[in-house]
């Protein structure tokens, strides 16, 4: 769907380029996560990829087109979820979905939406007496509403509870499931990890790292098995090389003779390996 080479950017008041030679693909049909600490450049590569910032060096391309070669048509194909939701407080969801939807061509069904993310029975409730998270779900439905090819999400799940941000990962994925293409910004790990296909870990306005959460966990960990188990009144912890576990008779033995109380791969997290490839915590 996008193909970026050599992007680099600079906003006008800035001595350094927040973009530095940032170079990545997003796949059709893909949830790509983009993630980093704040300040690395995640929001304004994403600023760029929906034609907000246009001033760029370097070339994107959207299904094999120049970005740029794109008129207002390209708008009609993309979603977006901003972090901070942007509603008209003194009107209903409803009346602010049917604002929304006069500048598409093609409209979803906004009440299974809004049945699908729970607010149904709050359609005809003024958009100020909503909470927080009820704004956050409302923001999600408004970037569904054109019936996207592709969406761009920042932390969607933000502020939800776990119920509600279960509903709007598995619409995320039931999206993904019928062709959608995603790039999700989050420092939700959890969500990255349930989530993602590929991500892309951005420092200092480069690509850090870029492969699936799974390879990079395999990367960055340990190729070991941990295993706890009993000794009388006592749990003792032990570790075993993974690549040799066949043929380790120690390992044997412990799991044969003693009861185990867990055991488990030396797997490192997201968390562990935004640390370590970005240098900052993620916030969750």
């Amino acid at each position: 769907m996008f193909q970026v080479n050599n992007l680099c950017f600079k906003y006008p008041k800035n001595k350094e380029n927040t973009i530095k030679n940032v170079s990545f693909e997003i796949k059709e049909g893909e949830v790509f996560g983009l993630l980093g600490p704040s300040g690395v450049g995640k929001s304004t590569t994403q600023k760029i990829l929906i034609k907000l910032l246009t001033n760029y060096q370097g070339e994107v391309l959207y299904k094999n087109k120049d970005l740029k070669s794109y008129n207002k048509q390209f708008y009609q194909e993309i979603g977006v979820g901003f972090e901070m939701p942007v509603h008209f407080s003194k009107l209903t969801a409803n009346e602010n979905l049917s604002f929304f939807k006069k500048l598409y061509k093609s409209n979803a069904n906004t009440d299974e939406l809004l049945q699908q993310v729970g607010l149904y029975e709050d359609r005809n409730k003024l958009v100020n007496e909503f909470s927080k998270g009820m704004k956050a779900r409302l923001n999600f439905v408004r970037a569904l509403i054109n019936q996207p090819k592709i969406l761009f999400l920042d932390e969607p799940t933000n502020g939800l509870d776990p119920k509600n941000a279960r509903n709007i990962k598995e619409m995320i994925k039931n999206f993904q499931r019928e062709g959608g293409t995603v790039l999700l910004t989050t420092h939700l790990m959890n969500d990255v990890d349930e989530l993602c296909d590929r991500v892309a870990f951005m420092a200092d306005g480069n690509i850090a790292e870029i492969d699936t959460p799974k390879n990079l966990k395999l990367k960055h960990g340990e190729r070991k098995v941990e295993v706890e188990y009993k000794e009388g009144k006592e749990i003792l912890k032990t570790s075993f090389d993974l690549d040799t576990l066949s043929k380790n008779d120690e390992f044997t033995s412990v799991v044969k003779t003693k009861e185990i109380v867990t055991i488990h791969s030396k797997e490192t997290t997201l968390d562990d390996i935004f640390i370590k490839v970005t240098g900052v915590e993620s916030d969750e």
